[in-house]
């Protein structure tokens, strides 16, 4: 079974030097987040993709590689 849950896009001006900068963040939900079957773990680095009105986000391809050598 696939666990579903509700997220949010949400962006978080930042001062910084000066200027304020747009910072983008995916909310994801804690028990999505927390199911074992989530492809990520904190600080993952992750590819996106835009598929017509979709985002894909897939595990960096260089992390794919790295956990195949472990």
């Amino acid at each position: 079974m696939v666990l579903k849950g509700k997220g949010k896009f949400i962006n978080r001006r930042t001062p910084s030097y000066g200027k304020i900068y747009d910072r983008f963040f995916i909310y994801v939900p804690t028990e999505v987040a927390r199911d074992s079957a989530f492809p990520f773990k904190e600080g993952s680095q992750v590819d996106l993709e835009i598929q017509g009105d979709r985002l894909v986000i897939l595990v960096a391809k260089e992390e794919r590689i790295k956990r195949k050598e472990r």
